[in-house]
């Protein structure tokens, strides 16, 4: 039988276009035309189906096929060597690669298949003796050969097996069984890639488990919120994985209830981010956002639910709610850019139950509350973490030079997914020796580091995990400094890297006087007085201590833990910063002046009366104080890039405070803070005059730091020429 008048023969490729080359060429002249696919909520165009026949001679089932893809109006190439299909194969990307094996003196179809096609997303067949096989799995082999084992032609990539046959209707209804099944599974299986792009693009939290209840995939998003790596979290059951305010089991049941049941309650629209699963995977994330709140406030919670039985879910699981997107989809998803907008899932609104807020003036979610003893906010779980030597080539790459003031701590919380509070951590405590201080495995300072920025709020603009890193840099920057090693010991080292690492945990991004004016827990708990920095100590504690896991203090001799846990706690209170004047000016008094008066009296002074004022209790205490408040507001004094970014984090937290307050009707605290009118250059002038000049020209002269006072000249003059344009951006306009 001869072949189709449009295919043509040649050594290397044949082609349909009525000319012979050397090169892969187009082998048809078919118009350009596609075929719709719904996937789920998807709708995919296809193109026509892409075949390579790799014959080593011409016959009757080489010929078989090539009538059977113009039929079908498959494009459609044959080359006759493992060259020349790997060349053809490498320009057109071919759906569906045929390959004959009944000539095997020709070449080796499985050594093909294996090391040319196997990782590609196509399809092949491959022929041995009377028989072939595709690469989906297609093999051909003679009716009266005795059956063999087809495992070594799956191992090889194949995986569907066809019995020879050059009947040309035959090739023609298997090419197009082949184009309904598993090529179309393949190219939808592509298109997976756009939805977990949008995924790992996601900041939300998602993961998604098997019918088992088995972790099989998280999104970076919930490696941050969770302080986990993947390879934590994978292969784990979901009871295994930390509860948190955002993970409440008695609302996860209540939402799985409602699923399982289809109910609908009033109070609550219900929004379902999910993907179309693979049979047997479980859906991933549910935002939920309240009718009855004015404050626009979102609340994110984890839901699974089984769609192993069906790739969508049915309306007639919520028979009172239309299939439409909801209304609150821009505050449910606000991380999410339009260009990814088309690779989301269907949005499923529907209704939860609530419970009431804690007051008329503050809601459940934004805000910190009080944890019972039996209850403490940190991993239930933790799996065994990594050494400091595993930490990833492009995370430690950005760490270099961490022992520079001039280290960026943007790019580390870029590399490291916003969680750079865990690797610095292990980093600078590693460099102080805090693990052989306190006698814990580096596993349980990993672990409590995890406990403790997964406690830190990624939501918050300014004070979130990388505000604590940045604070914990600049406190290791200072206690290298030699006048402060002089006056600090070792234990006054470990504290302060300790409170600066936990010195804002659970910070709700709103300041001690919006809680008290609200009415919050905390604000009544701690009778209105260094609320925040109050429940930041104490929290700190109860995450240490509830969990032998993260307990970095559980091997040390008890008076020196009473003695590290006061000092931890006095460094923390003393960020509270209507405290601040009093702080420096008592460190000027009992240190600076002291100190100054012996220069002057003596040169460098008598060595054991500087000794005395440097190392007494009460100064290495004022000491300690002194270096937590610079480092925790040192922003002015950070290279000028970096002062900017700090400048918009913190702007962007009190105007949503502002915003808060006007919508809840409570006090403005902060009334230049409305984003509407506000100036940045003059609120970051009037922050350095008021507050950073004095304390940090008092910490220079005791600390010897010409590089951040030469920074925070260069900061106020960019501020004062962008006030004095009477511009009221981070930037000046472009030219």
């Amino acid at each position: 039988m001869g072949c189709a008048s449009s295919i043509h023969i040649s050594d290397r490729v044949v082609y349909q276009s009525g000319k012979e080359s050397d090169d892969s060429q187009q082998t048809n002249t078919t118009p350009n035309t596609f075929t719709q696919v719904q996937f789920g909520p998807m709708r995919l165009y296809e193109d026509h189906l892409e075949v390579l026949l790799v014959f080593a001679k011409e016959d009757s089932q080489n010929n078989a096929f090539c009538w059977a893809c113009e039929k079908a109006n498959f494009r459609c190439n044959v080359a006759r060597t493992p060259e020349a299909a790997l060349e053809c194969f490498q320009e057109k990307h071919h759906d569906l690669v045929i390959i004959d094996h009944r000539h095997s003196r020709y070449f080796d179809a499985e050594s093909l298949c294996r090391y040319n096609f196997c990782s590609r997303e196509v399809l092949l067949l491959h022929f041995y003796l009377n028989g072939f096989v595709d690469r989906f799995g297609f093999c051909c082999c003679r009716p009266d050969r005795e059956e063999a084992s087809v495992m070594p032609l799956i191992n090889a990539g194949f995986n569907r097996r066809y019995v020879e046959n050059a009947n040309m209707m035959a090739c023609y209804n298997e090419l197009l069984q082949l184009e309904h099944g598993e090529v179309l599974a393949q190219f939808k299986l592509r298109a997976c890639n756009a939805i977990f792009t949008a995924l790992e693009q996601s900041q939300e939290a998602i993961e998604i488990t098997n019918e088992d209840q088995v972790i099989q995939y998280v999104n970076p998003a919930y490696e941050s919120i969770m302080g986990y790596q993947q390879g934590e979290l994978i292969g784990k059951e979901i009871i295994e994985v930390p509860k948190s305010e955002k993970n409440k089991p008695d609302l996860l049941e209540t939402i799985n209830s409602c699923i399982r049941k289809g109910k609908v309650t009033s109070g609550y629209s219900l929004i379902c981010l999910r993907m179309t699963p693979v049979l047997g995977v479980r859906t991933v994330l549910l935002s939920w956002h309240s009718d009855e709140d004015d404050d626009d406030d979102d609340h994110h919670v984890k839901c699974h639910f089984d769609l192993s039985l069906s790739p969508h879910i049915s309306p007639s699981l919520f028979p009172h709610r239309p299939l439409s997107l909801s209304p609150h989809l821009p505050l449910s998803l606000p991380a999410l850019s339009p260009s990814l907008s088309p690779h989301l899932p269907l949005l499923i609104p529907t209704s939860l139950p609530t419970s009431p807020p804690l007051s008329p003036h503050i809601s459940p979610s934004p805000y910190p509350r009080t944890i019972p003893p039996s209850e403490p906010h940190l991993p239930s779980h933790l799996a065994m973490p990594l050494s400091l030597n595993d930490i990833p080539p492009h995370v430690a790459q950005t760490m270099e030079n961490e022992d520079s003031w001039d280290f960026d701590i943007f790019n580390l919380e870029t590399a490291c997914l916003k969680r750079p509070l865990t690797y610095l951590g292990l980093k600078i405590f590693s460099r102080f020796g805090v693990c052989e201080f306190l006698s814990c495995p580096e596993a349980t300072l990993r672990s409590w580091l995890q406990g403790i920025e997964a406690n830190y709020h990624s939501t918050n603009s300014y004070h979130n995990s990388s505000h604590a890193a940045d604070v914990l840099h600049a406190t290791a920057y200072f206690l290298c400094k030699e006048r402060v090693k002089q006056s600090l010991e070792q234990i006054d080292e470990v504290a302060s890297l300790i409170a600066a690492t936990v010195h804002d945990v659970d910070h709700p991004g709103r300041t001690n006087s919006f809680l008290c004016n609200a009415g919050s827990e905390l604000a009544i708990l701690y009778n209105d007085t260094a609320v925040l920095e109050s429940h930041h100590a104490a929290l700190a504690f109860q995450i240490t201590t509830r969990d032998d896991k993260c307990n970095i203090f559980k091997n040390m001799e008890r008076n020196e833990y009473r003695t590290l846990r006061q000092a931890i706690i006095d460094m923390v209170l003393a960020t509270e910063m209507t405290k601040h004047f009093e702080h420096v000016n008592k460190f000027v008094n009992s240190i600076n002046k002291p100190l100054a008066a012996l220069e002057e009296n003596g040169g460098i002074g008598d060595e054991e009366s500087v000794k005395g004022i440097l190392t007494s209790p009460d100064n290495r205490i004022l000491v300690k104080r002194m270096l937590i408040k610079c480092a925790d507001i040192s922003n002015p004094c950070r290279p000028l890039e970096l002062c900017i970014e700090w400048a918009g984090r913190i702007s962007e937290e009190y105007f949503a405070q502002t915003d808060e307050e006007k919508r809840q009707s409570l006090p403005v605290v902060m009334p230049v803070f409305d984003r509407n009118t506000c100036s940045i250059p003059k609120s970051q002038i009037s922050f350095i005059d008021y507050f950073i000049t004095d304390m940090f020209d008092a910490w220079d002269a005791f600390a010897d730091l010409p590089n951040l006072m030469q920074h925070l000249d260069n900061n106020f003059k960019y501020w004062k020429g962008l006030d004095e344009r009477k511009l009221h951006s981070l930037r000046p306009p472009p030219e």
